[in-house]
């Protein structure tokens, strides 16, 4: 610490009470600047006490911003708050000053043990009415400033004012004093300017000073937000003070440093800091000089790895032009406005699409802080962090994809971890839909690490130390606890996912009372398919699967039974519900058929019932014709058959609403267009029916009609448009006119095929002795 004694009138008027505004460069430049002069005994700094202990991590290099304080109540993890700093934040600026110069630094708000235990559901309506009352009447001293001096954008006033203004402009305890005159002009004309409960927080302040000053004497420095300071100047009793903080509620909290994302800091609501562009307010606090030539530079570096076409001259025009449009906008420098409407006319060409990657790239960012392994940490959180360095996973704040093989046995605990952390509720990867191969040995995650996930984890350490163990406990809890059958299925599931071979003896247990003792096919069938698909997920993860197998097939014989009663008397709504489970279980009798040894008639067991569902008249014609369909996909039922039973289908004595079901039912879904297609007598079968159905009742079944039809392929509608055009005849049974069978000419055209030989050579790049095989397969193929 320097011995220089300190300036005089630094200390005059009592406390150095440094007001800022949370996250402002402009401010974290004064603060510094302030310190650097003053050269305080101690440094408060508005934030919860109990914080204290970890003022001094700020010295680890491995501490780096933004990073937010996080507290949370250690009975119930849930209730949290962050104080969010980024590396232009003053209070960070304090910090670091106070560290870096051997000089005390306490925080000195009100403890986070009672602004926790005050977020609390009070139950007074009266007193709830009050704090939504100061909320809509909340004042915005910048907003208030900005709209004094002129202005209706507050951001662009504090730039003006505060952010443009360049070391050695003035005295440094200057602007401090200035904004210490307007805040208490505000706060006469607002009053707490609808923040009540700020009037407790201050007092709390006050008396932090009060102890301070008793300690270390005059020489205190104190960096608070600017609203607070007229209340911190002014006069109270000790005796007032301690009275507003008589009886608070408590909470028993736990504080530790998380890492914090520039996205976070720009958002205005739940943890977020509220300010626009954090990126850009990086940059103004690091760069020595010139900002806007070098911020300019930095977006031509982020364009050109985009492929676009900048160059120097480019960013010495966008220069001129940021400088020209403030002189005419009476701004002292090129604000971000400023430089956003230049980047826009001269880097990007007028265009706002280059321009929102600047902004989501530059202006925002995705900076991710860093916490030091020192930092307090709940258990669950170290071995979490233990996981990630071994697996190489490192939490990112860019989203990212990650495709895993799981033959590897890396890629394989990897994709372990992230359903464990999905089972305790930690979404830091949600899985997507690979681009690749499609094998049950693959997987793809989307990553992306948001604050919040260090809430989660707290939450999530009640139920173990060990990711693995809390997994395992919160698992079995669950399975327990589970009221539905599709959720213990589910549950099954992800514990095959997640490897958690200590879970799955109780969830199988609990699976199989829960199965054993519901009646309702509807919720059988839709456990079916998970259990099958846990199978499959034993398969290449080496799981011993065998009770699951015993459950699967007893559940699938349960079905078979139970389901043409249920499917019997069902209205529209419950037929659409039915359908989808009938859907459901003929994709799971297939992978369990192919899957279970020993289990050969299962597959003949389901396709005896689905001919019972295509032939019962109870049955609601979405569903008949929906087993009719499936039963011609698995090859059971020849193209006659199928004819003969569309016909009776849509006979004349079918009330059309019925008949237009029976259509949804067999040609909606994959592959239902191409069917007819390539059918001539079931688009002659449908065509016919269509247009012998009365005008009064055309109305009540063209609903059904647009939505089968609506979910072709757009390729599927023309062709089907084209044959419903030509009439009957023209198809595939015609014999006047074979070769428009269908839109296909009656024999390959070689030489339309011959065309593409070089375009394919081009896309597949063969060379010249790998052609002749595909020319010579093509060839074959053509003839």
């Amino acid at each position: 610490m320097s011995e220089a004694p300190p300036p005089a009138g630094a200390f005059e008027a009592g406390p150095l009470l440094l007001g800022v505004r949370h996250h402002g460069p402009g401010s974290a430049r004064a603060v510094r600047a302030a310190l650097d002069a003053a050269t305080p005994a101690v440094v408060l700094i508005e934030g919860p006490p109990e914080a204290d202990p970890l003022i001094p991590l700020a010295a680890d290099p491995d501490l780096r911003p933004p990073v937010a304080l996080l507290a949370h109540a250690v009975d119930e993890p849930g209730r949290s708050a962050f104080w969010p700093m980024a590396e232009f934040s003053p209070e960070w600026v304090a910090i670091r000053w106070a560290v870096e110069h051997g000089v005390p630094a306490r925080f000195i708000d009100l403890p986070a043990t009672h602004s926790l235990a005050w977020e609390e559901d009070t139950g007074d309506p009266e007193e709830e009415a009050t704090e939504e009352e100061a909320e809509h009447a909340r004042v915005d001293p910048l907003a208030a400033l900005a709209e004094a001096a002129g202005y209706d954008d507050p951001e662009r006033w504090w730039e003006d004012a505060v952010e443009h203004r360049g070391p050695g402009l003035s005295e440094p305890f200057a602007p401090f004093a200035a904004l210490e005159d307007a805040m208490g002009a505000l706060r006469e004309r607002y009053g707490d300017g609808g923040r009540p409960r700020d009037l407790v927080r201050e007092a709390y302040m006050r008396l932090q000073i009060r102890a301070a000053r008793k300690e270390f004497g005059d020489e205190v420095a104190v960096v608070c937000g600017a609203w607070h300071v007229p209340a911190l100047r002014a006069k109270a009793t000790v005796t007032t003070d301690r009275a507003l903080l008589k009886g608070l509620p408590k909470l028993k909290t736990d504080l530790t440093w998380v890492p914090w994302t520039h996205r976070r800091l720009a958002r205005s609501s739940g943890y977020g800091a509220g300010i626009d562009s954090p990126g850009w307010y990086a940059h103004l606090f690091g760069v020595p000089d010139r900002p806007v030539e070098r911020w300019l530079t930095k977006v031509a570096g982020l364009l050109r790895e985009e492929d676009r076409i900048v160059s120097s001259a480019h960013v010495i025009e966008a220069v001129r032009l940021a400088d020209t449009l403030a002189v005419m906008r009476g701004r002292p420098l090129p604000g971000l406005t400023e430089t956003t409407d230049a980047v826009r006319a001269v880097l990007c060409e007028g265009s706002d699409v280059p321009l929102s990657l600047v902004y989501d790239r530059l202006v925002v960012g995705d900076v991710l802080g860093e916490v030091p392994e020192s930092a307090p940490a709940v258990p669950l959180q170290r071995d979490l962090a233990r996981e990630q360095r071994r697996l190489r996973l490192k939490p990112e704040a860019l989203e990212r994809e990650l495709e895993l093989d799981l033959r590897k046995d890396t890629d394989a605990a990897r994709g372990r971890l992230l359903h464990r952390l999905r089972l305790l509720g930690v979404g830091w990867g949600e899985p997507a839909r690979s681009r690749g191969s499609t094998g049950t040995f693959r997987e793809t995650w989307r990553l992306r690490w948001e604050p919040e996930l260090s809430v989660r984890i707290a939450e999530a350490g009640v139920w173990g130390t060990t990711v693995l163990g809390a997994a395992t406990a919160m698992a079995e809890a669950d399975a327990i606890g589970a009221h539905a059958l599709a959720d213990v299925t589910a549950l099954a599931e992800q514990c095959l996912l997640a490897g958690l071979p200590d879970a799955l003896p109780v969830v199988m247990r609990v699976l199989a009372d829960r199965a054993a003792l519901d009646a309702d096919v509807s919720h059988l069938a839709q456990a079916l398919p998970a259990l099958v698909r846990s199978l499959r997920y034993g398969d290449v993860r080496g799981t011993d699967t065998g009770a699951l197998a015993d459950v699967a097939a007893a559940l699938a014989e349960r079905v078979f039974i139970g389901l043409p009663p249920a499917c019997t008397t069902l209205d529209t709504d419950a037929a659409q519900e039915m359908r989808g489970h009938v859907d459901a279980v003929h994709g799971a009798v297939g992978l369990l058929a192919e899957t279970l040894t020993g289990h050969d008639g299962l597959r003949p067991r389901w396709r005896a019932v689905l001919r019972t569902l295509s032939q019962r008249e109870t049955v609601p014609g979405l569903l008949r014709g929906r087993a009719v369909r499936l039963l011609l996909d698995d090859g059971v039922l020849e193209a006659e058959d199928v004819a003969r039973l569309m016909g009776l289908a849509l006979s004349p004595g079918t009330p059309p609403g019925d008949a237009a079901a029976w259509v949804e039912g067999f040609v909606g879904g994959g592959g239902g267009g191409l069917l007819l297609v390539h059918d001539e007598r079931l688009l002659g079968l449908v065509d016919a029916w269509l247009t012998s159905v009365p005008a009064d009742a055309f109305t009540d079944v063209l609903p059904l009609l647009r939505r089968t039809f609506s979910a072709y392929e757009p390729g599927v509608r023309r062709t089907l448009g084209e044959l419903v055009r030509r009439g009957p005849g023209s198809g595939a049974g015609a014999t006047a006119h074979p070769a428009t069978s269908s839109g296909f000419a009656p024999e390959p055209d070689a030489g339309r095929a011959d065309a593409v030989l070089p375009v394919l050579r081009l896309l597949l790049g063969l060379t010249p002795e790998q052609r002749q095989p595909m020319d010579d397969e093509l060839t074959g193929v053509g003839a």
